[in-house]
């Protein structure tokens, strides 16, 4: 086995095991850059089923950061305003524990590193803990084949859907993955499609109050 490859394989066993191998940084980017436009939209959201460590949703957090901070850097709360838009757009699922910790780890400390290096002592912690709050829901333990997490319970996979509200509000509805992939069509007019196919809406499982993005998590 080369070292290129070795580098990217935590223990054969986990490979044996679970299928785990991590994809390089150069993969990563030449992947990305087939949907680029889609990965410098702050509210675009993306999915990785079967995220590991994180190394494809570090580089599009890196890429909407970045748009984030070239575009409201000067004021810090439209910073952190935008910030929780590309952070909460980011939503991973993984069988291995130690992964989903490491991932949300990488996150947050990706993310912590640029918030201190642009506003110093006037970093929020407040605001830290809302964003680690929002990792917590969308980095989840689970498997994206059954749906369910990898146990005895068997506990539907739930994800939060985040959504700016009057600027600085935040809305947060909760589904199961499942219903997300296996949504009912809609009946009659459909608003969704212009090519007159099925449209499908997932019913939340909870609904929760609009909340300011610093106050995330509190209630």
């Amino acid at each position: 086995m080369s070292s290129k490859i070795s580098n990217q394989v935590v223990s054969k066993k986990r490979v044996n095991d679970h299928g785990e191998v991590f994809t390089g940084e150069r993969e990563v980017n030449d992947m990305l850059n087939l949907v680029k436009q889609e990965t410098e939209r702050i509210d675009s959201r993306f999915l990785e089923p079967a995220c590991g460590t994180g190394n494809f949703l570090i580089e599009i957090l890196k890429r909407k950061l970045d748009i984030v901070e070239k575009r409201y850097a000067k004021s810090q709360i439209e910073f952190e305003r935008y910030a929780v838009i590309a952070i909460s757009s980011i939503y991973g699922v993984d069988i291995l524990q130690d992964n989903v910790e490491a991932c949300r780890k990488r996150l947050f400390d990706f993310f912590n590193t640029k918030y201190l290096l642009l506003y110093k002592k006037k970093c929020k912690e407040e605001f830290r803990k809302a964003v680690g709050f929002i990792l917590g829901r969308n980095i989840l333990w689970g498997d994206a084949l059954s749906l369910k997490t990898p146990d005895t319970k068997a506990e539907p996979i739930i994800f939060s859907e985040w959504s700016a509200v009057n600027g600085s509000m935040i809305k947060r509805r909760d589904y199961t993955m499942a219903n997300l992939l296996e949504s009912q069509p809609l009946e009659g007019f459909n608003l969704f499609s212009d090519l007159g196919d099925q449209a499908f809406i997932p019913m939340p499982i909870a609904d929760y109050p609009v909340v300011h993005f610093m106050k995330i998590g509190q209630v």
